[in-house]
């Protein structure tokens, strides 16, 4: 089957991309619309609807949080397996022969992967007549002091997209608030809302996890710091005579998730992750995570009291920027990465443990958003380049 939809998406340390690529291409088939999705990072067991059709790359992943690049092996990236992932996306491109192409990040991010995306691009440029041409953009981007940088972005944009696709919610958080030159591109920029999992319904013979400290590091790439800390601050008073349980990650070495076990006292469970994670949220007494796009919706949708430790190695600025504004509305307790301690972090889950429930209103019909105008572009395909902006996709939707 030919047409529809075709996704390119490359995560390196978390798979909070490859989440929301698949949340809205799951919409995108229930609409009956055909969904091609090239992943470009480690093979996941992440659900994918059974009509999508998923095409894996030569993976590529980064080794640590400076983000040298590697292959699945941990040998740098080189031309060879450069050569063979463009060819591998392009002959994807050819089979599908899609109405619409996304690339998930790029231009504002993925600059690393220029030599397939620039490739694919041109391709779908060349098409008769020309499929077009979305980024799939989170609601914040790495905020960088590089006017060159920036310029060169909207060049990018308003030289070979559409669209701009922002999965987030302006009354929260404007793209201009970590990317200043947003309103030199205004006219290509759709909010969609966030794009976040289906809520689970409340069932009774749910594990409670009631009054659990609840810590959580998503894929866990990125987390050795934080549940190091979270260890320790386990034994301190007056924490240490409640239960805590702490989620390592799929991304977690075998060798340091062993060390967690092995140093967990008896009040502390460790697991890698548990497929009712929300349930587990709702009931527990505090969260204690990172500040990444899913967990942050996670944490709000429960209602839970939670202290976010945003990761901010090197130059990562987005989650700062995330818990920085929760915490301006008192939804949550921040320490910063360069604060952390067993002791900073055992005052934060205290004073976390004695508030309220968040309660913060944000849009999260992303999926079903960006599903519908994506559908509608790839019903309505047309040669003509630029011709969408924010008025041209209400026009759509309406």
């Amino acid at each position: 089957m030919t047409g529809g939809v075709f996704f390119h998406v490359q995560y390196l340390l978390g798979i909070g991309h490859l989440q929301r690529t698949l949340l809205i291409a799951d919409a995108l088939v229930r609409q009956g619309v055909a969904v091609t999705l090239v992943s470009g990072g480690m093979p996941t067991q992440l659900p994918a609807h059974p009509a999508v059709r998923v095409v894996q790359l030569p993976p590529v992943r980064a080794l640590d949080a400076r983000f040298a690049l590697v292959d699945a092996a941990g040998s740098p990236m080189d031309d060879a397996l450069r050569a063979r992932r463009r060819e591998a996306l392009l002959a994807a491109y050819r089979e599908a022969q899609p109405d619409v192409v996304v690339i998930e990040g790029f231009p504002f991010a993925r600059r690393a992967f220029r030599f397939e995306l620039d490739a694919l691009i041109a391709a779908a440029q060349a098409a008769m007549p020309r499929p077009r041409l979305v980024c799939s953009l989170r609601d914040i981007v790495i905020a960088r002091r590089d006017f060159a940088r920036r310029r060169e972005i909207v060049a990018c944009v308003r030289r070979d997209f559409d669209a701009v696709l922002v999965h987030g919610d302006p009354s929260f958080l404007a793209l201009d608030a970590s990317f200043p030159a947003a309103p030199e591109i205004s006219d290509k920029l759709v909010y969609t809302g966030y794009v976040a999992a289906p809520e689970q319904p409340q069932v009774s013979d749910a594990p409670s996890g009631a009054e659990e400290i609840l810590v959580s590091v998503g894929g866990g790439a990125a987390g050795r710091t934080l549940l190091g800390t979270a260890l320790a601050a386990s034994c301190t008073e007056p924490l240490s005579c409640l239960k805590w349980r702490l989620f390592a990650g799929s991304q977690t070495p075998e060798s340091d998730f062993a060390k967690l076990c092995a140093a967990a006292p008896a009040h502390v469970t460790v697991e890698r992750f548990r497929p009712d994670f929300p349930a587990l949220l709702r009931g527990c007494r505090v969260s204690v995570s990172q500040a990444g796009y899913n967990t942050v919706l996670d944490i709000l949708a429960a209602g839970a009291r939670a202290v976010l430790v945003p990761f901010a190695v090197q130059r990562e600025t987005e989650q700062l920027l995330r818990a920085e504004r929760l915490a301006a509305l008192g939804a949550v307790e921040l320490v910063r990465e360069t604060e952390l301690s067993p002791a900073a972090l055992s005052a934060a889950i205290t004073r976390a443990a004695a508030g309220v429930r968040p309660r913060v209103a944000l849009d999260r019909d992303g999926a079903a958003r960006s599903a519908g105008l994506l559908g509608a572009w790839a019903r309505r395909r047309t040669a003509s380049a630029g011709l969408v902006g924010a008025a041209t996709a209400d026009n759509i939707s309406q």
